[in-house]
């Protein structure tokens, strides 16, 4: 799979629901822009907490946005395999699996 593809459709199906739903999407992205800012934790821990999330729920699309972004915040792949693994130690056998699938899309983002 290639994870740039797989987030360009989401993104599209994500805009026409938009289109339904602005009022949803204003919200959420209100809720994202406070999150997000930065105070005690640092935008990458955050996004590290989001990732962990994102597996824990086997959302792909999650994943692939959130690895996306550690990758712009200048992640290193040795800090994406430590975050990884504690990640899949809490999550036992899916959360392995899932973070699999989260090296893979680190490697193809930061390529």
């Amino acid at each position: 799979m290639s994870w740039k593809d797989f987030l360009n459709d989401t993104v599209r199906r994500l805009g026409a629901f938009e289109k339904e739903a602005p009022e949803t999407f204003a919200g959420f992205g209100t809720m994202a822009e406070c999150a997000k800012r930065d105070g005690v934790l640092g935008q990458q821990t955050k996004e590290f907490i989001a990732l962990g999330m994102a597996v824990s729920t086997r959302c792909d699309s999650c994943i692939g946005f959130h690895v996306c972004a550690l990758v712009k915040l200048k992640t290193t792949r040795e800090e994406m395999i430590d975050a990884l693994t504690m990640i899949a130690y809490r999550g036992g056998g899916p959360a392995v699996t899932y973070s699999a699938k989260a090296l893979e899309a680190y490697d193809e983002f930061s390529a």
